[in-house]
């Protein structure tokens, strides 16, 4: 697999870099360990999945933003922080500014804040499980969230922690998965296995920790999306 040659190894380093910005009380050199951005092809756009059965459609929030994890001045959402950035590229290696990303996932323990979802787990009543961001003119993004639990699906299948995504661009409508690196979970994940292996890290986070004066138990994820044009 080659990088497209629009866009340099030194280049994407710099813009993996420059997402510190975007995270608000993380300093610059506690993203050291998310610099090392993944080595995908910029030829091929990020995996596409299924939208899911709890994509907000009945539910949410009237004003979403970036900010998952309280409401209304509520008490803040259990569960260790997530601090979840990245890029939005076209296939030609060239960021996407102005794209809308969508996130929704399960709380921390596994229980989306959707009525169809069954699962016995608890609700929490300060996560939002819903956010919409708006790339800027280097396609970034940022959202701060919760690590989701896992949940079952059927006898032999839990769900993986994951996120979902909705990139909507001027030409493009793009649904994805984002799964978290070496979960246990991983290998019995049917729609993460129903990848081939090589597109597999496409769909993976770059995870690493903030710095333990600022959020000692919080976490940061860079996550890449590619889509055809924009």
């Amino acid at each position: 697999m080659h990088v497209h040659p629009t866009i340099s190894r030194s280049e994407l380093l710099i813009g993996s870099s420059a997402l510190a910005a975007l995270v608000i009380g993380v300093p610059q050199d506690s993203l050291s360990a998310a610099e090392e951005i993944h080595k995908w092809a910029l030829s091929e756009v990020t995996p596409a999945s299924v939208l899911g059965p709890y994509y907000p459609l009945v539910n949410k929030p009237l004003n979403p933003n970036t900010d998952l994890i309280s409401i209304d001045g509520k008490a803040r959402a259990k569960g260790p922080p997530l601090y979840l950035m990245g890029q939005v590229f076209n296939i030609k290696g060239k960021p996407v500014e102005h794209v809308e990303v969508e996130i929704w996932q399960a709380n921390a323990a596994g229980k989306y804040a959707h009525p169809s979802d069954g699962n016995t787990a608890p609700d929490d009543p300060s996560f939002k499980g819903y956010g919409v961001a708006t790339t800027d003119a280097q396609g970034r993004y940022r959202f701060k969230t919760v690590v989701p639990g896992s949940y079952p699906v059927v006898p032999g299948w839990d769900r993986a922690p994951h996120v979902h995504f909705q990139v909507t661009g001027r030409l493009d409508r793009h649904v994805t998965q984002m799964w978290f690196p070496d979960h246990p979970l991983n290998s019995q994940d049917r729609l993460f296995l129903n990848l081939p292996a090589g597109a597999r890290p496409m769909v993976t986070a770059k995870l690493t920790s903030s710095s333990a004066e600022i959020e000692p138990d919080a976490k940061i994820a860079v996550f890449n999306i590619i889509v055809a044009n924009g």
